[in-house]
Parts: structure tokens; sequence; C-alpha cells
């Protein structure tokens, strides 16, 4: 029986798109399958390190509510916006 074509939806917002796949769990199986039967999978390379770092209450609210807008845990969404900036100085050489 053939498989039906996966089709992804635009959406509006990160909060969208997360509601979306957290209903939709299946379909990224069957995409990460897809792509390990094709030997397209990778994975990031380097380890990770707990952290233990002072933080401003202010600066540490801001970004619950900032993530919760995207639908995102704040510690994800705290390392996206650290490795976006960090990106960015490193360009800017």
């Amino acid at each position: 029986m053939p498989r039906t074509k996966i089709v992804i939806p635009r959406f509006r917002s990160e909060k969208e798109e997360a509601e979306w796949w957290d209903a939709h769990r299946g379909v990224a199986t069957r995409l990460l399958r897809q792509a390990l039967k094709r030997g397209t999978v990778q994975r990031r390379a380097g380890e990770t390190r707990i952290l233990t770092m002072r933080i401003a209450v202010r600066d540490l609210q801001a970004a619950q509510r900032l993530a919760h807008r995207k639908g995102l845990p704040y510690q994800t969404y705290m390392k996206m916006l650290l490795h976006q900036a960090l990106e960015k100085e490193r360009v800017a050489g």
C-alpha cells in the first residue's frame, strides 16, 4: 500500500508550527526514517556542557514570556538566542 505524500503547511508563527508538529508526531518520525534510509541525517558536531550562570530576573522572565509565545521551552529559546548572537559576532569578525 503506497504512502500518502507528506504535506507540511505554511505557518504564521513558530508557536503555530510547534503546535502542528506536536499534533503530527508521526510525520516527524516518518521524515526521520526516510532521511535515515537515504543517509541524509546529519548529527550536530560537538559536545555540550552544563553551565550555571546568574541572570537578571527581569531578563529571565522576558525570555520565558517570549519562549512561551513561540511554543518553546525557555532554556531552548535562550540557547538559540545565544547561538545566533555568537554566530553573528563570529561572522562580523
